[in-house]
């Protein structure tokens, strides 16, 4: 990736996390602490990693699929969508409200939503099935699948994470939004998940660990080269945090549920765009 593809891909994070915070403000919902701490992986993801994908086709059977399972945090695709033409940009200023396009979780109605989510370890076990079509039928696309710590507390996720590796879906790859934090607190007092990346080569997977979630050369490295290894599903461990890019927001797991006042909107809009991009 050269410095003006990176450019671009920081460019639409910051527009994604505009948008988002506008829209939780606007329908005074919540989550908006795993919105923001998912925008680059989304950014590289559209930008730079899936194939066969555009709007005006979001149904191409050759496209790569991404199921987004943290849906709760499904504003920040909804933003990525919006800004990458799928949808009229107007939609988002309808978000979480009576009679508006954009439901607060993520849905398939919405041209380019695979997957409708919202309960956690729903996506899991529905890519690894999209997964097991394609590699039986040896079609060329890829699934992606972007699943958050809480995801990874669910027992249907390790099925699907069991599943796919005993039987070797290269075709498959999980990414995690690793903030560690969820709703009630810090992942390590809830499940303790560590060491993920073991625990997941374990079950058969090849792991990496992507050290800094936020810097798109990193995330393009590394995604870019999955499958990581030939005959195992990749995981695509992100180190991110909640609620990036807003001081009061950051590492705080409050941000799960709270709705943004309008003297909170102004400051993380402020600080937002005091980075320049």
């Amino acid at each position: 990736m050269n410095e003006q593809e990176s450019l671009e891909c920081r460019r639409l994070a910051h527009r994604a996390r505009l948008h988002c915070l506008r829209m939780v403000h606007k329908g005074q919902s919540g989550h908006i602490g795993s919105m923001l701490s998912c925008a680059e992986i989304l950014s590289v993801m559209y930008l730079r990693i899936m194939r066969n994908i555009k709007p005006d086709d979001a149904d191409n059977p050759e496209r790569d699929r991404l199921i987004f399972s943290k849906g709760h945090g499904g504003g920040a695709l909804f933003a990525t969508l919006a800004e990458l033409g799928y949808f009229p940009k107007e939609w988002l200023d309808t978000y979480y409200q009576d009679a508006g396009k954009l439901s607060g979780h993520i849905s398939h109605h919405i041209n380019g939503v695979e997957f409708s989510t919202g309960s956690l370890g729903h996506g899991m076990p529905v890519a690894a099935g999209m997964a097991m079509v394609g590699y039986r039928a040896h079609k060329k696309h890829r699934i992606f699948c972007v699943v958050s710590d809480g995801d990874c507390n669910a027992g249907s996720t390790w099925e699907a994470i069991m599943l796919a590796g005993q039987h070797g879906w290269d075709n498959l790859t999980m990414i995690v939004d690793y903030n560690r934090l969820q709703a009630l607190g810090r992942s390590e007092d809830v499940i303790d998940l560590e060491p993920l990346d073991v625990k997941l080569r374990d079950f058969g997977w090849a792991a990496k660990v992507v050290e800094d979630g936020h810097d798109v050369q990193q995330l393009e490295e590394v995604l870019s080269s999955v499958p990581l290894e030939s005959g195992k599903p990749s995981a695509v461990i992100c180190r991110t945090i909640k609620g990036k890019g807003v001081s009061f927001m950051e590492d705080n797991f409050n941000w799960h549920y709270g709705p943004v006042t309008a003297k909170q909107y102004e400051q993380a809009v402020a600080e937002l765009n005091a980075k320049g991009l």
